[in-house]
């Protein structure tokens, strides 16, 4: 479909159902109004896709564009991915929220750690949000080096007193101890568990055979004057500076993210890689069924996206609410809602009372804390649709 938004002509590609135009205006905007290269949109409700597009580039140097089954990193919106394996090991009855982390990995309890729960670690309270500064780019593929450079760490603050974006280790403790009581890495169990299960095109993990399909991600352009502010604002010498400097091959997001053997790698808080469509669909499978498959109970959601902490982050230095694994409202998202944002503006999320899901991917990078001015127009526009009658009837 061609849109032509603000005398600009935009080509978008994929389905809409009668009533959720909007949503198609607001992501053609991205392009036009927000300078987005390539992305992708999906919304689900009542369990079925009512949006599904995308649209530009997934190579601006090359040309490429952004195909249907095009896959992207997301960052930080992978934790839910994460979270989402730990809640059904819960439910299982292989995991308890308040037991111990030492109690699956006893290597953990070094340093004091000992007393370290689940529920404090999918909370951001387990006072460990930086790897240690001796952490390799070697240490990071290999996964071994790293979870055993975090077991020996101690925590910056008393876990527990107080909460801190665990930007990578929070993956790498919770990867770590779904390993050690599934047998499995966390990227395999999040494919044989949840993506195989549903369908999903979404890797923790990304195997060779898949490389072409990913699009280029490209950093975010920093105007001077504001790179000054964030160079005070994230020095070395400051605790967000060292949760995302750490390790050192991995500060920013330049190149380095589009290297193959690092989508390779399982880093289950950072490089998850997959489309808006999978992203939207697990969110469904979260809040209810999709074609048959229900990924956790309506109790078990409710204690995960209900707020644990809310004052106050020490990584981030602004108020942060979060429930078990998940961001939830405000700044995240409208009321009832939870999910995860990732580095640079990708998005998922769901609100399990107003029956619909969402998943937004886009290659190229913008700054900001408490949200992107994409997926919230996206977000708005979803909501714009539910708030006037244009719903699904299914």
């Amino acid at each position: 479909m061609v849109r032509t938004v603000g005398g600009h002509t935009v080509t978008v590609q994929g389905d809409v159902e009668p009533g959720f135009e909007p949503v198609a205006e607001a992501f053609a905007a991205n392009f036009t109004e927000h300078d987005d290269i390539g992305a992708a949109v999906c919304v689900y409700h009542r369990g079925r896709p009512v949006v599904d597009l995308w649209g530009g580039l997934a190579d601006r140097e090359a040309g490429r564009p952004w195909e249907r089954d095009t896959i992207q990193l997301v960052f930080s919106t992978t934790k839910a991915m994460t979270a989402t394996c730990v809640h059904m090991l819960v439910e299982r009855g292989a995991l308890d929220l308040d037991a111990p982390v030492a109690r699956y990995w006893p290597d953990f309890a070094a340093q004091g750690k000992g007393a370290v729960t689940l529920r404090w670690v999918l909370s951001h309270q387990a006072g460990l949000p930086a790897v240690p500064e001796t952490v390799t780019m070697e240490d990071v593929l290999g996964w071994d080096e790293v979870v055993a450079a975090i077991a020996a760490a101690a925590p910056v603050w008393e876990p527990g007193t107080a909460h801190g974006y665990h930007a990578r280790t929070f993956g790498w403790i919770l990867g770590e101890v779904v390993r050690r009581v599934s047998g499995v890495s966390l990227g395999t169990f999040f494919a044989r568990e949840v993506a195989d299960p549903l369908g999903l095109d979404f890797f923790i993990g990304l195997p060779a055979s898949e490389l072409p399909r990913v699009a280029r991600l490209y950093p975010p352009v920093v105007e001077p004057a504001i790179q000054v502010a964030m160079d005070a604002f994230m020095g070395p010498d400051t605790l967000l500076g060292q949760v995302l400097g750490r390790p050192a091959a991995l500060a920013g997001y330049g190149e380095v993210w589009n290297r193959p053997e690092v989508l390779a790698a399982e880093m289950p808080s950072s490089n998850g890689v997959g489309t808006a469509r999978s992203v939207a669909r697990m969110y469904a499978a979260l809040i209810g069924e999709v074609d048959g498959i229900r990924l956790i109970t309506p109790e078990t959601l409710s204690r995960a996206s209900e707020v644990v902490v809310s004052d106050t982050d020490r990584v981030i230095g602004l108020p942060m609410p979060f429930g078990l694994g998940f961001m939830t409202p405000p700044p995240f998202g409208p009321s009832g809602s939870f999910g995860h944002a990732g580095a640079g503006g990708s998005l998922g999320m769901a609100d399990a009372a107003g029956e619909w899901a969402f998943g937004y991917v886009m290659n190229q990078m913008n700054l900001g804390i408490t949200g992107d001015d994409r997926s919230s127009g996206l977000v708005g526009a979803v909501l714009q649709v539910l708030e006037s009658g244009g719903r699904s009837s299914a």
